[in-house]
């Protein structure tokens, strides 16, 4: 899988969840994961979780975000699966930065106090699925409590960084898995 930390700031709107957002603005082809930092506001025409029309929306003024586009499936559980094990990686990056921050995650977000750490959504194209995940790395200019990077005492690069590595490295091990397990007919 590709990874590439950007370093210019982009701001999230939602309409990065379309096929091929990645190729066309950094030139990662395939399966790729890429990281960057700038602030969220999500119109409601670009929402992709509908139950969030009718809550205070998604906004954030700084926060790293990453996209994470897989070509192997258009598969919304598998994708839904891929989401949640992307927050737990997060939880565990997180504590390996703020070692005494109590981070609990509920379903695919994550939370320090009660007051929400992250944002995420998962999604199908015509031609793949897509994951959106961020988390603050300021708290300001979300309409709901929050807890950010800042506060925590983690950098955003380092955590952006170590998140590309971690999930990079997970999906290689999962392919190798995936590789050498016979087939059931081939067992003695």
């Amino acid at each position: 899988m590709k990874t590439q930390w950007v370093t210019e700031a982009i701001d999230y709107d939602g309409s990065q969840l379309r096929a091929h957002w990645l190729l066309d603005r950094f030139g990662l082809v395939g399966d790729a994961l890429a990281g960057f930092r700038g602030a969220c506001a999500v119109a409601d025409e670009e929402m992709a979780d509908l139950e969030d029309l009718d809550g205070p929306g998604i906004r954030g003024d700084d926060m790293v975000h990453f996209i994470w586009e897989c070509f192997s499936d258009r598969d919304l559980l598998l994708a839904t699966h891929r989401q949640r094990l992307f927050a737990a990686q997060a939880q565990e990056q997180l504590r390996t930065q703020c070692a005494a921050v109590d981070l609990e995650r509920i379903g695919d977000d994550l939370f320090v106090g009660g007051a929400k750490l992250s944002v995420s959504i998962a999604t199908v194209t015509p031609v793949s699925s897509i994951i959106h995940f961020a988390v603050n790395a300021r708290a300001s200019g979300a309409p709901v409590a929050v807890v950010s990077l800042e506060q925590l005492g983690a950098d955003p690069a380092e955590f952006g960084e170590g998140m590309l590595r971690r999930v990079a490295a997970e999906q290689d091990s999962i392919e190798l898995a995936r590789a050498k397990v016979r087939a059931k007919g081939e067992w003695r």
